[in-house]
């Protein structure tokens, strides 16, 4: 029984195509070269981080963070960004009577922002800064496992990165989902492990209520 869904944050409820952009304005790059060097490196199977190296070496992202927020240029996300199926899926599984959470690799900041989007639609929201543990790290769905109130083979996370998200879930214990947007799972999608590793491929947030009632059924 899947009793618990648990949401990644980037590229599972927010599209993140216009914080992304900010950062390419931020470094003084074209947007598509930003985007092209991007897709490059997730293909190469290296950290996103490393796309900042390319363009600024000896990049700092956390000090740069701080320094676009001094500067009046925070990064930021809100209702527009999110993905159009979000608030109708989270409203379906809600009333499916399953628990709800969103934990992802995030900072402080966008730990408030999700607070303030999701307080009322979900019963728990963690990030990486709030717990000192990130994903792929075991020591992130650990944790998630000790807040979540069920079993973890009750539990379901839901996210777009096979690396990040989908094979250390599975390592944990969890069921997953693979949602196809976003560039990892655009470049990963065909991928051995994407096709075999989740318990679901879904294209909307929205196959996860039906998915899950059926999986449940069969597993009474």
């Amino acid at each position: 029984m899947i009793r618990a869904v648990i949401f990644d944050v980037g590229e599972c409820l927010v599209d993140e195509t216009t914080e992304y952009g900010t950062w390419a304005d931020w470094l003084g790059v074209p947007r598509h070269t930003f985007a092209a060097m991007f897709g490059a490196v997730i293909a190469q199977g290296r950290d996103y981080r490393e796309v900042f190296q390319e363009f600024r070496p000896g990049f700092d992202l956390y000090a740069e963070r701080e320094r676009r927020a001094e500067a009046g240029r925070p990064e930021t996300f809100g209702e527009s960004d999110l993905y159009p199926d979000v608030r109708d899926a989270l409203a379906a599984l809600r009333a499916d009577g399953l628990w709800l959470g969103i934990a992802g690799n995030q900072t402080v900041r966008a730990g408030k922002i999700l607070r303030e989007l999701f307080s009322n639609d979900v019963d728990l929201i963690g990030t990486s800064d709030d717990w000192g543990a990130s994903k792929p790290d075991p020591a992130f769905f650990h944790r998630v496992a000790e807040v979540v109130p069920a079993q973890v083979d009750e539990m379901l996370y839901v996210g777009d990165r096979v690396d990040n998200d989908i094979r250390p879930a599975v390592a944990a214990g969890m069921h997953t989902a693979l949602v196809h947007r976003g560039p990892w799972a655009t470049i990963q999608w065909r991928t051995e492990e994407a096709e075999k590793l989740p318990t679901f491929r879904v294209e909307s947030l929205l196959e996860l209520s039906p998915l899950i009632a059926r999986f449940n059924e069969q597993g009474r």
